[in-house]
């Protein structure tokens, strides 16, 4: 559909995401209608010029584009709930994580009440929200990502519909998220023991940017190993990987850094070894990661 004005958007939820979410619409000139179970957050997007609705129900019925960002999709229907009738015909976008069973039943959720459902992610910190490069991805009524997609490119540039599965969208985001934590605690344990030598864990920044910058010059090469199911070609193997993990212990005995975390990597290089993939690339872990270790 072509739009010669700018789209009227209702966002839910005035967390710092939703703040950035709501900042951008009020910037790029969209009629933006704001909700919140404490108002008070939404007082700085009051004075940039957003409505904020009194009741969920007035913020439903206040725009045909009502997008959430809760924490949760229980928390989404919860809020949403008392205007469930006012959905009907409103096309719904939530921006929040989930699992993907969360999003088929927020999606179910969402059609039984007559509302055309879109599950979103943002893949960057509030502050990237309008960026050029900035990711976000969405999942399910492709008629609803195809006639709001230029409004949903106020917030990034970079604007994905993944499919009309409503769940692809959790898939991706839990993927691609599982990378976050393992990453920084990584990079917390090294600022870490930098300091216990009396440096500054800012000292490491630049050096760590180039490793993550090698991590991802890999990924497309372990993709395709992982995609073919052949990890004969070892850049780098596991047995290499489970030889350096004898160095963590070491790194504790000198720094008193706890490396303890470690623990159930090391397990699954072991695993792997034994599976038989000592001496195959890395990526063989997939295969591992498939058949989950015996709880005991």
């Amino acid at each position: 559909m072509t739009r010669n004005f700018p789209t009227a958007v209702t966002i839910v939820g005035m967390g710092s995401m939703g703040r950035a979410l709501a900042e951008a619409f009020v910037d790029a000139g969209h009629p933006t209608t704001v909700w919140n179970r404490t108002p008070a957050k939404a007082e700085p997007l009051v004075a940039k010029g957003a409505v904020h609705a009194s009741t969920i129900e007035a913020a439903v019925a206040a725009s045909p584009l009502i997008i959430t960002c809760l924490t949760t999709f229980d928390d989404t229907s919860t809020a949403l709930e008392p205007a469930a009738v006012t959905l009907s015909g409103r096309a719904l976008v939530t921006v929040n994580s989930g699992s993907p069973a969360g999003a088929r039943a927020m999606a179910a959720w969402a059609t039984d009440r007559g509302a055309r459902f879109l599950a979103g992610a943002v893949k960057n910190v509030p502050t990237a929200v309008g960026g050029r490069d900035t990711l976000l991805y969405y999942s399910g009524d492709k008629t609803v990502f195809d006639e709001y997609e230029a409004t949903l490119r106020v917030l990034g540039g970079d604007t994905v519909h993944l499919g009309v599965e409503p769940d692809l969208a959790a898939v991706y985001e839990m993927a691609v998220g599982a990378l976050l934590l393992p990453a920084l605690v990584g990079f917390f344990q090294g600022a870490a023991a930098v300091q216990a030598r009396g440096l500054e864990a800012g000292s490491m920044v630049r050096f760590a940017e180039k490793w993550l910058d090698m991590i991802k010059s890999l990924l497309p090469t372990y993709a395709e190993e992982i995609d073919t199911g052949d990890y004969t070609d070892a850049a780098s193997s596991v047995n290499l990987f489970l030889a350096g993990a004898a160095h963590d212990a070491d790194l504790t005995t000198e720094t008193n850094v706890d490396t303890g975390w470690l623990a159930p990597l090391h397990d699954l290089l072991k695993r792997a070894a034994a599976a038989g993939h000592g001496d195959h690339s890395i990526s063989a872990l997939t295969e591992v990661l498939r058949e989950p270790a015996p709880r005991t």
